[in-house]
């Protein structure tokens, strides 16, 4: 696994990871985890039972890009994978195919977003991008599809069914499991939050998260609702500008190491991003049966049927936002019953085993397809 950061960095491809390692090895694959070097962290440690890899990244950004995948082929070719998994098409894909020219190791990636900020919209972006996306499109073995829109982007670049398998994120269902009514008042309470309408955000602090438009609508909202409140979990680059315009009703948690309580025990969960991949958040809201506002971008449409199990909102919408809020905390009922059909969709779809299943059936897929090419390739050589 060739991944930009890992443990202790917590974004939502890392806990994606870091989630599916275990379930892998039960699936008797022995994962190595390829990442960057920051500040002092050890360059080499066992996660969970996973080895961590962490490679020196000196210098601006193209060296530190290079001094990456230089320092990455030797420590390939000593492990002899049988499969490089690249998470993004940036970097750690880069390194992928690099070391597959080398190597002869067949590679997967996995496409992290789409859209504007997506991974091939930022490609296209770079003075070298073009190139390297040509060189991805021939190289890559299957690319890893989270959402539809990103297998729509991979269709319009000719990239045939059999190459982009639809393997979303996955979640823990057993551990984001709805709590039963009195279970969740407790909880709460244990919580110390306040027992009004409770409104959550789970993600990073950043700027496509639009968490600056939860905070221009809620005085709206809390004129409807006055003992609302919403809860912020998370941190990133905008924190310290956030709690400058945080308004009265709003409240931070800061980084939270288990967010399943508060999914739990709240009565809706709130995501505006202008751009998604497939939000991890929004996985573990639906699993613990909490109704979802999101916006319509990245994954969300694949999960949420609106007005059924979620309701979606275009991105960068004040006024739909602060309907839909409004609607859904004005109707006890209808959230219970979006929960519940939430939850059902996460079960049946989007639970981790199942996900960890077709990793490994995909590897052996593209291990299968490759042999043949290579023992092919060895006795041309031979005649």
């Amino acid at each position: 696994m060739i991944i930009q950061a890992y443990h202790p960095h917590i974004g939502g491809a890392e806990r994606q990871l870091a989630a599916l390692a275990p379930l892998l090895r039960q699936q008797q694959v022995d994962v190595h985890v390829l990442t960057r070097r920051y500040a002092n962290w050890p360059a080499f440690e066992q996660v969970d039972g996973v080895p961590v890899h962490r490679l020196p990244i000196p210098g601006p950004k193209a060296v530190a890009s290079l001094a990456f995948t230089l320092s990455a082929l030797p420590l390939l070719a000593r492990l002899k994978p049988d499969v490089i998994h690249a998470h993004e098409l940036l970097s750690p894909a880069t390194t992928a195919v690099t070391a597959k020219r080398l190597l002869a190791t067949p590679v997967v990636a996995k496409v992290l977003r789409g859209g504007e900020s997506g991974d091939i919209a930022k490609l296209r972006q770079r003075r070298t991008g073009p190139r390297r996306l040509q060189t991805l499109l021939k190289q890559v073995d299957a690319f890893i599809v989270i959402s539809r829109e990103i297998e729509a982007e991979l269709a319009a670049l000719a990239v045939p069914a059999e190459r982009r398998p639809f393997i979303p994120n996955g979640v823990d269902v057993a551990r984001f499991a709805p709590l039963p009514a009195e279970r969740r008042r407790h909880q709460r309470a244990e919580l110390h939050l306040p027992p009004g309408p409770l409104v959550v955000f789970s993600g990073r602090l950043a700027p496509e998260k639009r968490v600056q438009q939860l905070f221009d609508v809620w005085p709206a909202v809390r004129a409807v609702h006055p003992a609302a409140t919403l809860l912020i979990l998370g941190t990133g680059e905008q924190e310290a500008s956030l709690k400058q315009q945080a308004g009265v009703g709003v409240r931070f948690e800061g980084r939270v190491a288990n967010v399943t309580p508060y999914l739990q025990t709240a009565d809706l969960l709130a995501l505006p991003s202008a751009t998604e991949g497939l939000s991890n958040a929004l996985l573990e809201a639906m699993a613990a049966g909490l109704p979802v506002v999101a916006s319509r971008v990245g994954g969300a449409p694949d999960l949420i049927d609106h007005g059924r199990n979620g309701w979606l909102i275009p991105p960068d919408a004040p006024a739909a936002l602060t309907d839909a809020l409004l609607a859904l905390l004005a109707d006890d009922s209808r959230r219970e019953q979006m929960g519940q059909l939430a939850r059902q969709k996460i079960e049946r779809d989007y639970a981790l085993p199942a996900v960890a299943s077709r990793l490994r059936t995909l590897y052996d897929a593209v291990l299968a397809a490759r042999r043949p090419r290579v023992g092919q390739r060895r006795q041309s050589e031979a005649l």
